[in-house]
């Protein structure tokens, strides 16, 4: 059975983690081992734990076939420190971890990230006044009583609850948060968490929120592809290949060697140039004038 996509929302990082750890450990065969004259069961060796983790990785659609060996070993790294598995000694703590035929296993106790969850709510017991008991040093005959005036609207109320007139109580359903709700929560949500990074009372002096398109927000939140990019409802407003080609190089510059580019003195800045003639000819730019102050307070 295919494991479900996890999408963006609370805690999807603990999502990740505790399926891929129980991924691995249903999918990692164990047995005995012989390490220096002596038999050690229900462990595996490094390189086959590497092999298997990078397969359930590469057919899982949460990661997909983009993940590499070397990544594969920097999560058994992780999985080692965190005591998701331990070397055949019991040790563990530390990303010592190599692609090799040392041996480790899973250890007895779960290592399943928990969610967290809210304080419970501690339960009071009320406690009612006994009403038929009268207080110490009052007798019932001379218990004092207040009067009190009561009119037409006060004598109707106690007189309907008396004879059952009192009307029944009625279900109210669910409103239904609609498409537009959604939007605005996330645009609401969103304007409070930049006002708090920024450290200001108000968005006014940097930002009109009439200009925010919620719509755009819950596009960059929900569209998202495997390598953290957003992806476009409109195919055609995509940037072509060879700009992101180019534009891939060049941050990846001077250790570019897989893309199998030639390099001569001044290669980085003719691609440079290239890029930046492309975005001269499109109408507008990439950072609009609407939210340059924005930018500005943000990466100033």
């Amino acid at each position: 059975m295919e494991p479900p996509l996890v999408g963006p929302g609370p805690y999807r990082a603990t999502r990740l983690w505790n399926e891929i750890i129980e991924l691995f450990r249903a999918g990692m065969p164990v047995r005995t081992h012989r390490c220096r004259f002596k038999s050690y069961e229900r462990c595996f060796k490094a390189s086959e734990a590497v092999d298997i983790l990078h397969e359930l990785l590469g057919s899982n659609q949460n990661f997909g076939p983009e993940v590499t060996r070397d990544q594969t070993v920097k999560l058994l790294k992780k999985f080692l420190k965190n005591h998701v598995i331990e070397d055949i000694k019991g040790r563990w703590g530390k990303e010592d971890f190599q692609d090799d035929g040392h041996l480790y296993r899973f250890p007895p106790s779960s290592p399943l990230k928990s969610y967290p969850k809210n304080p419970s709510c501690g339960k009071e017991i009320i406690k009612f006044p006994d009403w038929n008991e009268p207080k110490a040093g009052t007798s019932r005959e001379h218990i004092p009583v207040e009067s009190v005036a009561v009119n037409s609207e006060m004598w109707y109320k106690r007189y309907s609850i008396a004879i059952g007139e009192v009307p029944a109580c009625k279900l109210v359903s669910r409103r239904e948060l609609t498409q537009t709700n959604i939007e605005e929560i996330w645009k609401s949500m969103t304007l409070s968490q930049l006002q708090k990074v920024l450290g200001l009372d108000s968005l006014d002096e940097v930002l009109d929120a009439k200009l925010v398109n919620s719509k755009h927000i819950v596009q960059n939140a929900y569209n998202v592809n495997k390598q953290g990019i957003v992806t476009l409802e409109d195919k055609s407003k995509e940037l072509p290949h060879w700009i992101l080609s180019a534009m891939k190089c060049l941050a990846n510059w001077p250790s570019c060697s897989d893309l199998k580019q030639p390099t001569y003195a001044g290669f980085e800045r003719d691609v440079f140039k290239t890029i930046v003639d492309y975005f001269d000819q499109m109408r507008e730019p990439l950072l609009t004038f609407h939210f340059f102050d924005v930018f500005v307070s943000v990466l100033g």
